[in-house]
């Protein structure tokens, strides 16, 4: 047998050593054989060759000869190693040696050789069982050196190449689930060390993806409730959510999406937001508003008390176009801080929106995938891209929202020019005065495990096109001779697919000939109004939007925030470009306080509604019968005066 090893590295010593040293040594390593399990024979075997090598080392003349013989092998063979030669009686013991001088991976190899036809030992004997004993110690401790130097899938295959060995001779059950173990405690380093090569080791990366499924599936999701401590390779939620932070950005956003939809199909709860996340990267990085779409599906789906879905349902909505259900859903959140920025924001109610997206897009969505760059979110170049204009136009007239080009141009118009003055930009001066720290949102998901740190983010303002291209489905001039007023609450329910009502065969006949205004002459100044002033308060908005779209002068600011205001004057703007307009009837039947905060009251109130569209001959061009619908009404207390902040028809 060729073992590879010398003398002085069989013995375990340097080949400085002199012969005291040398003696003491072999002293030393006599005395203590392993204790594993060996026969007596193999370790009497192993003393044997331990005292040849160093009877060899202590004769000066045979240690010189020796020393000159391998002087001449790494002239000649550089790259070569140095072997004994060893007869086959002892083959265990050589290899129990080289094993010990820290050769696991040569001993194992050599062992496993031995134990295979036509050198395999008889059934039964003694070097049978040395020779399976051997592998496997030496196979562990392969595994480990390999493991060491980072090399985790060699050290996998040789664990699997042991575990093979031992199944095949049935001997060794202990030493088996040992290697097993090994085996199941090394997955996740295999899987790092997969999926981070180059995407060009296809086969590789499939293998750690596989593992991947493997350990998440066995864990039971990726917020397992009881993981067994004990089990081999169990990591704890804390290690897990490191690990799997960790790999993620070495997978693809495509990747995730299949692994995630895959883990959430097979019952696990968590990977349905993170599929979410990852449609919402994949769609936005790549232009794709389809995914978006998908996404905002896949959240409808969902159900977790601990998560707030609003502002992820608000966002996706606001970049599909859909303004108004994105109104809806930012209008109803559950976070008081989150709330509280939206409010304060010196900004309209879209600007604010869209500086959160924008926010949310860089922290929460982009990070974490191997081929999204996460440098930042551009949403003027979202809405400019012609896949995205293409396909938000498709929902525009499925949901029969297409307005004519005119209407079109003027929408715009006003758009960007009230984009122009209510956007915050870099001037630190634009802020509102009684407006806290409104630099940065709070994080969507504050408690969520996956979500990537949060950078501070600077205000930044919202370029007109893209605010331009978005508004259109948020005041919108009326789409066709056919519609009746946009602004109006009872519009919007129409927005929301609730079934329109029938032309009637004589205008209205509930319609106030002469409305006069009934806003509040006075502020509301209360620190806690009353059901009463609230109700005033509401009505004296309704009664003043109608007197606006009536051509008629109206005191709007004394009910409502400017953004409300401004969105009434465009829209009486469109209208009278047109040569149009409104006369309204609405009022409030009845009113409920849903949630009531120092700075801001929510209200569900009931609403009688009517209206007529006509002409400046006063032709009636489109009419709404008497019909009566919700709306959600959200208030804010602007210093000391309260005022109507936003309003979610439907609610």
């Amino acid at each position: 047998m060729d073992l590879p090893i010398d003398h002085f590295r069989l013995l375990g010593v340097s080949p400085s050593a002199d012969p005291e040293a040398i003696l003491r040594r072999l002293e030393t390593r006599c005395d203590s054989p392993p204790d594993q399990g060996f026969t007596h024979e193999a370790l009497l075997q192993r003393a044997d060759l331990l005292r040849r090598s160093a009877d060899l080392l202590i004769d000066p003349a045979d240690r010189a000869e020796y020393e000159a013989a391998l002087l001449r092998l790494s002239e000649s063979h550089p790259n070569g190693t140095v072997g004994l030669d060893l007869p086959t009686s002892s083959e265990v013991a050589g290899l129990m040696l080289l094993w010990e001088a820290h050769g696991a991976v040569e001993a194992f190899q050599l062992a496993r050789q031995g134990l295979q036809p036509p050198q395999a030992p008889a059934l039964g004997s003694g070097r049978e069982a040395d020779l399976t004993l051997l592998a496997a110690l030496a196979c562990r401790d392969a595994a480990l050196e390999e493991q060491e130097q980072r090399r985790y899938e060699s050290a996998a295959q040789l664990l699997i190449d042991g575990i093979q060995l031992q199944q095949r001779m049935g001997k060794l059950p202990d030493q088996q689930r040992r290697l097993e173990n090994d085996l199941q405690g090394l997955t996740p380093f295999r899987i790092l060390d997969l999926l981070s090569r180059d995407l060009g080791d296809q086969a590789s990366h499939q293998q750690g993806l596989t593992l991947l499924d493997e350990l998440v599936v066995a864990r039971g999701g990726l917020e397992a409730a009881d993981v067994d401590d004990d089990q081999p390779g169990s990591l704890s939620q804390e290690d897990f959510e490191s690990f799997f932070h960790q790999i993620r950005r070495f997978l693809t956003v495509q990747e995730q999406i299949d692994l995630f939809s895959r883990w959430f199909e097979a019952g696990a709860a968590d990977a349905g937001f993170l599929t979410v996340l990852a449609l919402t990267a994949a769609g936005f990085s790549r232009r794709k508003p389809e995914f978006l779409e998908q996404a905002r599906d896949r959240m409808q789906t969902l159900a977790n008390a601990e998560l707030d879905p609003m502002p992820l349902l608000g966002c996706l909505d606001l970049l599909l176009g859909n303004v108004k259900d994105a109104d809806r859903h930012f209008a109803v959140l559950r976070d008081p801080d989150l709330q509280a920025w939206f409010l304060n924001h010196p900004g309209d109610g879209l600007a604010a929106q869209c500086e959160y997206c924008r926010a949310w897009l860089e922290r929460d969505v982009l990070p974490g995938y191997r081929d999204v760059d996460a440098s930042g979110a551009d949403l003027d170049a979202w809405f400019a891209d012609r896949d995205v204009q293409g396909f938000v136009d498709r929902l525009d007239r499925k949901a029969s929202r297409q307005i004519g080009a005119e209407e079109m141009a003027l929408a715009w118009a006003t758009a960007g020019n009230a984009s122009m003055e209510s956007s915050p930009d870099l001037d630190e001066s634009v802020v509102d005065a009684e407006s806290e720290d409104t630099d940065a949102p709070p994080p969507l998901w504050q408690q969520h495990w996956v979500r990537p740190a949060a950078a501070a983010l600077a205000v930044v303002g919202i370029a007109v096109g893209g605010i331009a291209l978005v508004r259109r489905n948020l005041d919108p001039a009326p789409l066709t001779l056919e519609t009746t007023s946009e602004t109006a609450e009872v519009e919007a329910i129409a927005d929301v697919d609730a079934p329109s009502l029938p032309l009637a065969d004589e205008p209205v006949a509930s319609l106030k000939p002469d409305l006069q205004p009934s806003a509040p002459s006075e502020p509301l100044v209360s620190d806690a109004p009353t059901e009463a002033e609230l109700q005033a308060l509401v009505q004296g908005w309704l009664d003043a939007k109608a007197l606006a779209l009536s051509g008629q002068p109206a005191h709007l600011a004394v009910v409502a925030r400017d953004p409300l205001v401004k969105r009434v004057e465009r829209e009486r703007a469109v209208d009278a470009a047109a040569g149009r307009s409104k006369a309204i009837d609405a009022s409030i039947t009845s009113i409920e306080v849903v949630d009531r905060k120092p700075h801001r009251i929510e209200l569900l109130a009931q609403v009688a509604y009517s209206d007529r569209l006509q002409a400046a001959d006063g032709t009636v061009i489109d009419e709404t019968a008497p019909t009566d619908f919700s709306v959600t009404y959200v208030l804010g207390r602007d210093g000391t005066q309260w005022r109507l902040h936003d309003y979610i028809p439907g609610s």
